[in-house]
């Protein structure tokens, strides 16, 4: 069964730019983004890999740890590196995990299950899947999965936008609307009663009896 949203995430060991790990004592009690690319050496993914870099502080204000996956080995990755610091501005300050063998790609759905060989002679359009966004939350649960087209870069504000939500919701009873922003008004969710709600979110507006906005719980 392909992957689904609030699935666990799966586990796995790896080689990465800073070592072997083991996914889930890697990510301990972090939000983890996971992106991966098809292949080292590809514009598209040059440009987001140097944007990740420059946004490491924002994901780490967030307690987020963010990992890159490429079908190349290791060795490229540190190539490619030096590659990315002088087009971009910044090399990649987190790891970046080497999938010759394909096993994560395969475990999380992004090549399918029998796909045989290794990453030797595979090119960027034999592994055109592997361009997706996964946001897994402390308890190993895939909270968001997104596939991106070979040719259109990754919007990573957005990603932290999605987690500022995520991160949001999951401490208070409310959900947050189109296009919401940090700091702006959000939803409150069905299951709070209106009673509930006059204590939880006093001088909250009720526009519909199914939708009703309050200011954005601290």
């Amino acid at each position: 069964m392909p992957l689904q949203i609030n699935d666990i995430a799966p586990n796995f060991t790896a080689e990465t730019t800073e070592g072997k790990i083991d996914f889930y004592n890697w990510a301990a009690n972090h939000w983890v983004v996971m992106f991966s690319h098809p292949k080292d050496f590809t514009p598209v993914c040059t440009t987001e890999l140097g944007r990740v870099a420059q946004l490491k502080p924002e994901f780490d204000k967030r307690g987020v740890k963010v990992i890159g996956l490429s079908v190349d080995p290791v060795e490229n990755h540190a190539k490619w590196s030096a590659d990315i610091a002088e087009t971009q501005g910044m090399a990649p300050n987190y790891p970046m995990i080497g999938d010759t063998d394909l096993k994560v790609a395969k475990l999380y759905g992004m090549l399918p299950a029998d796909t045989s060989g290794t990453s030797e002679g595979r090119t960027p359009a034999n592994n055109a899947t592997v361009r997706n966004v996964f946001i897994i939350s402390p308890d190993k649960r895939i909270q968001l999965m997104i596939a991106y087209p070979m040719t259109t870069g990754r919007n990573f504000d957005e990603i932290i936008r999605v987690i500022d939500s995520m991160q949001l919701t999951a401490k208070h009873k409310v959900a947050t609307p189109s296009d919401w922003k940090q700091g702006g008004d959000v939803i409150i969710t069905g299951a709070v009663s209106d009673e509930e709600a006059k204590t939880l979110f006093p001088g909250y507006k009720t526009h519909k009896p199914y939708l009703r906005t309050t200011k954005q719980p601290q």
